[in-house]
């Protein structure tokens, strides 16, 4: 019975040794459950955002998230009269924030802000803030939403000045800064 008991014991070692040496990755990845507390949106009057993946209220009908030809999606991009701006939420955004984080844009003139959520199951929300740190009233759905997802708002004429942008739900991580010349 000891012989046996040994055995065995010498056989699950072995196993063990030969799982962590093994050259391929592991065929899974870990992904936190969502939280179940609901974060409020604000301007969107929704009732907020579960961590579901499920639609907004209203789903977005942006044909593209391709930049006019007055725009760069570029870091540091900048769009000229009436073109459209894009911000992407990339995967890790809640811990390595957006990209870009400074775009810049033409006083007076109304534009677009293309938001590309591309973290898949994680939701994001993109709101811009008055130099005086009140909310710029954009149309279009503006709801917090999981990724993978795009969502195209549109931006009233802009006085010149530098106007923050951020993710409601990760507000520490999730900002930049938008320049109105």
């Amino acid at each position: 019975m000891r012989r046996l008991t040994i055995a065995l014991a010498l056989l699950a070692a072995t196993a063990a040794v030969a799982a962590c040496s093994a050259s391929a990755p592991p065929g899974w990845t870990y992904a936190p459950a969502p939280s179940a507390t609901p974060i409020p949106s604000g301007a969107s009057g929704s009732p907020g955002a579960s961590g579901s993946a499920a639609p907004s209220e209203a789903p977005s009908v942006a044909p593209s998230v391709e930049a006019s030809s007055g725009a760069s999606p570029s870091a540091g991009g900048s769009g000229g009269a009436g073109g459209t701006l894009t911000v992407t939420a990339p995967v890790g955004a809640s811990t390595d924030g957006f990209d870009p984080t400074t775009l810049e844009t033409a006083a007076d003139t109304p534009f677009s802000l293309a938001f590309d959520n591309q973290d898949t199951g994680v939701s994001h929300d993109l709101v811009l803030k008055n130099p005086d740190g009140s909310k710029v009233a954009l149309t279009g759905d503006v709801a917090i939403f999981a990724g993978p997802g795009q969502r195209t708002l549109g931006v009233p004429a802009l006085a010149a000045g530098d106007y923050t942008f951020l993710c409601e739900v990760h507000p520490a991580t999730m900002t930049g800064k938008l320049t109105v010349k």
